[in-house]
């Protein structure tokens, strides 16, 4: 039977010809069809015979085509089985992404030069064209994109796939399907372990992630957002496209063994894939997890349609499930996060005075996380449903306005900046200069107002009733500051007290006068001294404070001694008592709150 002998002469356990050759190999089908033709012949007689036959040579003769179709079917996966993903370097990075990524590490960083500061006791626009520059195919039209962000690539080359799709034709009615089965999915596995390197994803199982410390999280976490996008819309999805080219013509067997295949090809990495976000959902919470978590949740939920249409078949719905709970679990996680930052807030306990009533750096950490929030607005709103408790009535008493018509996201917003005042109300009253108290509030409170002033969407959120709330709250610090501080200065320079009155005189007391004019200068020099030593870091702020302290405090001293000079003059060394000009205050009044000290002395023109 010439198809007998044609299966044999390929045999590759009985000769060495055959096994150092390959049948399905280069552009010439010839062989590779007259074996496929050897193989439907004797498939045929078997059909035909009956059991009582006895002959078992037929039934040996398909052992040994399988057992060379399955070589054969594994020799073209391995040939046409590159890696797709050119470079894990080469990942698309959106704008939108950069952006949330440099203003989240912001949060621990100050404006300026202060330390970083933790409470503790890194929706992303896809680019559809990147299949084009970051992946590698056969060719100008080696992909297709069956939905706005799924990239079908073809893998294999046609010629080999009709090959492929040949052989397993042939196994499949054989009864080899689980050979072909596991054939496949080994050497389709193999290359999507491959692309999962050079994409730095990381065997890493639950525990592993967590682990690992949260700073190097960071960076696995941005990068991985970036790799599942690859894996779900081209790697998955040209494994998928792969199977359907190769079975899916073959009838109902070639459909089981379609979803077998790619089930056995991917479900482990695509467990591997997913196991990653699974760890970080349920990972200890703490505040500056909150972005990145919120980061996971945004292109975990972009991506639900796409896993939802690659992992479509039952054998795939552990994936579909997995990735819709794990979807659930940071979106809980963001709610606790958000719920334990406003506790943190509240309970703070760093009773360390910042030198000089500068900004405290708690205030910087929650404005920044604050400002941040707003800025996943969009994400949060749908999240964050249920208002503040507003649980403390101390806190609540720090007129937190009643606000309709806002949303529950806002309503935190503002409960956090009202326990946050609370927390700086207590820190104030450590300072024992009830001056630098009031200096310290309204450092704090107008920084505050400067970061809803300069995000829109928090201001949007937050209400322009709010805000001047706000704003009347640290100038009422401010007028506070100038009571405490200069009505007993300028009390200095009333008349009341200098004149006398005689049975034969009526003048100006020049003793009263002298210790007057002392008195002054001993206040104004320790004024001086000290509060050269405040810090007021907002520019505006502090020119607008000096400005009102030199519109009460110029026009008073100049007054007092355009009246009183010559009775000082008239007597013996007046420069003991007239020590400093009007100029000289001037220039005095520019000292205050730079935060170094300097001497009202060395500051002295002339008399």
């Amino acid at each position: 039977m010439e198809s007998l002998e044609f299966i044999l002469q390929w045999d590759s356990s009985a000769s060495e010809e055959a096994r150092d050759r390959m049948i399905f190999q280069g552009d010439d089908r010839i062989e590779g069809d007259r074996y496929l033709q050897a193989v439907d012949s004797i498939q045929r007689s078997l059909a035909s015979s009956t059991i009582e036959d006895g002959d078992n040579t037929l039934n040996d003769a398909i052992q040994i085509a399988m057992a060379r179709l399955e070589d054969e079917f594994r020799h073209i996966l391995i040939t046409h089985t590159n890696p797709i993903i050119e470079s894990a370097d080469s990942l698309p990075n959106s704008s939108n992404s950069s952006i949330r990524s440099s203003r989240v590490s912001s949060i621990t960083r100050s404006d300026s030069s202060d330390e970083d500061y933790s409470l503790a006791d890194d929706n992303e626009e896809e680019d559809h064209s990147f299949a084009d520059n970051y992946v590698r195919g056969g060719g100008e039209d080696s992909y297709r994109s069956s939905s706005t962000s799924i990239h079908e690539l073809d893998l294999i080359p046609y010629d080999a796939v009709n090959n492929l799709r040949s052989i397993a034709d042939r196994m499949i009615s054989a009864g080899y399907l689980r050979e072909c089965i596991q054939v496949y999915g080994s050497v389709r596995k193999t290359a999507i372990d491959s692309s999962f390197r050079r994409l730095g994803i990381e065997k890493l199982s639950i525990g592993d992630v967590q682990r690992l410390e949260w700073n190097a999280l960071e960076s696995k976490i941005r990068r991985w957002i970036r790799a599942a996008k690859i894996c779900v819309r081209v790697l998955f999805a040209s494994e998928k496209n792969l199977c359907e080219q190769i079975f899916e013509s073959l009838g109902s067997a070639g459909t089981a063994a379609d979803d077998a295949c790619f089930m056995e090809a991917v479900k482990g990495p695509a467990i591997q894939l997913f196991n990653f976000a699974e760890a970080i959902s349920i990972s200890r919470r703490s505040p500056e997890k909150l972005f990145k978590i919120l980061d996971l949740h945004d292109a975990l939920d972009d991506l639900l349609p796409d896993i939802n249409s690659v992992f479509g078949s039952k054998a795939l719905e552990s994936i579909r499930v997995q990735a819709a709970e794990i979807l659930s679990r940071l979106a809980e996680a963001a709610r606790g996060i958000l719920s334990e930052f406003e506790n943190a807030v509240q309970r703070e306990p760093s009773k360390v005075l910042v030198p000089g009533g500068t900004l405290h750096p708690l205030t910087r950490y929650v404005m920044n996380y604050i400002s941040l929030i707003s800025d996943y607005k969009e994400t949060l709103l749908e999240l964050i449903v249920s208002e503040p408790s507003m649980r403390d009535s101390a806190v609540a008493a720090i007129d937190v306005p009643e606000l309709e018509n806002r949303s529950a996201l806002a309503l935190h917003l503002i409960w956090i900046m009202a326990i946050l005042q609370f927390n700086l109300e207590d820190k104030s009253k450590y300072y024992k200069d009830l001056s630098l108290a009031h200096i310290f509030m309204m450092n704090n409170i107008r920084y505050i107002v400067q970061k809803v002033k300069g995000s829109p969407e928090l201001l949007e959120m937050i209400g322009d009733d709010y805000l001047r709330k706000l704003t009347w709250k640290f100038r009422q610090a401010a007028t506070s500051y100038q009571r405490a501080t200069w009505i007993r200065i300028l009390y200095c320079l009333r008349d009341e007290g200098l004149h006398v009155s005689g049975s034969f005189s009526s003048g100006v007391s020049k003793s009263a006068l002298r210790e007057r004019f002392k008195t002054f200068n001993s206040m104004l020099e320790e004024v001086h001294r000290i509060q050269s030593t405040w810090r007021i870091p907002d520019p505006d702020l502090r020119e607008e404070l000096r400005i009102s302290i030199s519109e009460k405090l110029i026009p008073a001293y100049r007054s007092f001694l355009g009246r009183f000079r010559g009775h000082i003059e008239s007597g013996k060394h007046p420069e003991l008592y007239i020590k400093y000009s009007v100029e000289d205050l001037e220039t005095a009044v520019l000292d205050f709150f730079e935060g170094f000290q300097v001497t009202l002395l060395a500051r002295k023109r002339s008399y």
